[in-house]
């Protein structure tokens, strides 16, 4: 097995690559791709590589590194699979397979479409088997893209059921061999927060033992605007540096879970500014680094 790499998501946006440049060609050890945005929509339906797929394709082959897919738009919780979309995205996902060489794919726990319409985000399922045997049945076509796959545990601002039976739900959806949990630090922390939960709590009730990718990222408040009261919620909005919460549950993950490849640092598109957002993005590559090698060797 390859030994344990920290890397970065590379995202759509030429300004925000620009400036992460450092990051991404001489300190992240991998690439995560989102496969979606490497493709635009024809009018015919046809999915077809854009202009980021052979950007990111021409760095790949001047400077090669592992890389894996993780996706949002896929939607393993539609119970509806519309065949169609599906053999489309499949093919797709095949070709970018053989070009980036990936070595897992991952998508959010979730359903992103339903009765044909795109949702943006993943919502939240219902917390039942039939549920995860949609979820099974998702991921088993995925394996025509790699034989390894999984879901990440997602944030959701609502909840169908208890937000601690989600760890049961996850071992539901993943007993199948070679499925596997990308585990997002900083959703268990933003779930935790807007459902009065102890995070740690929260954490131990998951399935580490499938856990094959880390996830890092920041995010902030909401508006106290937006709600009655001035009520705030947790956004999982990757636009902002790691929180120190975050970071001591990331420790917590290194000591649990013993199957892990890969840690992944997020940030979203058009929130590195300036410099300065770009240097701490290069700390915090170098900041997971350090935590992996002093707890893993």
């Amino acid at each position: 097995m390859s030994a344990i790499t920290v890397g970065i998501a590379l995202v759509p946006h030429p300004a925000t690559l620009e400036l992460l440049g450092g990051a991404i060609h001489n300190l992240a050890q991998h690439w995560s791709l989102t496969p979606e945005t490497l493709w635009r929509v024809e009018e015919s339906g046809a999915l077809v590589p854009n202009g980021f797929h052979a950007q990111f394709r021409r760095w790949r082959e001047a400077r090669p590194r592992r890389c894996v897919a993780h996706g949002v738009g896929f939607s393993v919780g539609s119970p509806t699979r519309e065949a169609a979309r599906r053999a489309a995205w499949i093919e797709r996902l095949r070709d970018d397979a053989r070009v980036f060489g990936f070595e897992w794919i991952t998508d959010h726990l979730g359903a992103s479409r339903l009765g044909g319409r795109e949702l943006t985000l993943p919502l939240p399922l219902l917390m039942t088997d039939a549920s995860a045997a949609v979820v099974r049945t998702s991921l088993d076509e995925l394996r025509a893209v790699a034989p390894d796959v999984g879901v990440e545990n997602s944030v959701f601002y609502f909840h169908l059921g208890d937000p601690r039976d989600e760890g049961a739900f996850l071992r539901a959806c993943l007993r199948e061999p070679r499925s596997h949990l990308l585990l997002d630090v900083h959703n268990v922390y933003t779930t935790a927060l807007n459902a009065g939960l102890d995070a740690r709590e929260l954490f131990d009730t998951l399935p580490l033992e499938r856990v094959i990718e880390i996830h890092l990222s920041g995010g902030v408040d909401s508006d106290p605007r937006w709600l009655p009261g001035g009520a705030t919620r947790r956004l999982d909005s990757h636009d902002d540096a790691v929180p120190e919460p975050v970071w001591e549950l990331y420790e917590r993950a290194l000591r649990g879970c013993e199957n892990l490849r890969a840690v992944t640092l997020e940030r979203m598109e058009q929130t590195v500014e300036d410099e300065a957002d770009a240097r701490t993005v290069e700390d915090e590559l170098r900041r997971a680094r350090r935590m992996l090698e002093l707890v893993r060797g």
